[in-house]
């Protein structure tokens, strides 16, 4: 870890705390804390009076945060800081799998969705050196995929493009974020293969559906986040590799947010809205 100092620029996460003591805590993996409470999240989570007025967390609308320097990342001057926000989040729930998998250059990767975690997913996956695969739904986000590295674009609705498709892809990240059928994407899978899922689950149930991964050694993987450690690490490894979150900068007003929100709710934005705090709340004294 980098130590933090006085003027340096510092990023808070999903969380800000956790036990500490737990076997994932001391593992590095404190977002998987298995102590009392859990980890503390950044937003939604009740706290103490003395942390957050209201005894609940309110991450990117706080006014201001307090934060145990352990629990801080800390952000390389050469990134622009508004872009470089959702990598906290959006970056490391890409960057954990890769690693934790052991993602290496030259696999085939596959990337479900071209949302906010998906185009980070191609971001990350081609600077690691893969061949990206981008899977969408969506003729007009071919371009877009190969812009951001993707060196291949299958329309999961055409068939005859899946089927050319099969049997191509050591990992496919899976971001999407409804329930729905995942077997058309084991089939793009290589024999002995995973499909990281970070969104919605599976329609249906397993076993039912298990002898889709029996045969030819296939796996499901869950991830969420990352440790400390980890999110400092792929935070450098975006800086190094000019990687940051496409962005729209919205003004923290109730009808700017109000307006984003209902955006987000209709799948319109590219790729994560960031609230731009400082020319409407006061500075900390």
């Amino acid at each position: 870890m980098h130590p933090i100092q006085v003027g340096d620029i510092a990023g808070v996460g999903c969380f800000t705390d956790s036990c500490r003591s737990c076997e994932e805590c001391k593992d590095g993996d404190e977002n998987l804390c298995s102590g009392t409470g859990g980890m503390q999240g950044t937003y939604g989570a009740a706290c103490a009076e003395a942390k957050q007025p209201g005894g609940v967390t309110q991450g990117g609308y706080s006014g201001d945060i307090v934060v145990d320097e352990s629990y801080v990342i800390k952000v390389p001057e050469n990134m622009h800081v508004a872009a470089a926000a959702p990598l906290l989040c959006a970056g490391i729930t890409c960057y954990s799998p890769f690693i934790s998998h052991g993602i290496k250059a030259g696999q085939n990767l596959g990337v479900v969705g071209l949302g906010g975690l998906g185009h980070m997913a191609v971001k990350i996956g081609a600077a690691m050196g893969c061949n990206v695969t981008v899977i969408t739904r969506d003729e007009s986000k071919r371009e877009l995929a190969l812009s951001f590295g993707a060196k291949n674009v299958v329309i999961s609705t055409d068939k005859v493009q899946m089927d050319a498709a099969a049997k191509s892809l050591h990992f496919i990240y899976n971001s999407i974020a409804f329930a729905h059928d995942i077997h058309p994407y084991l089939n793009l899978l290589k024999s002995n293969g995973t499909i990281i899922m970070v969104g919605g689950v599976p329609q249906g149930s397993m076993p039912a559906g298990s002898f889709a991964l029996i045969p030819r050694n296939l796996r499901i993987a869950g991830s969420l986040i990352g440790g400390i450690r980890q999110t400092q690490e792929m935070i450098d490894f975006c800086a190094k590799h000019n990687i940051v979150c496409s962005i729209e900068m919205i003004d923290a007003t109730p009808e700017a947010v109000e307006i984003a929100w209902k955006r987000t709710i209709a799948s319109d934005v590219k790729f994560r809205f960031v609230i731009d705090t400082k020319a409407t709340l006061p500075k900390l004294a």
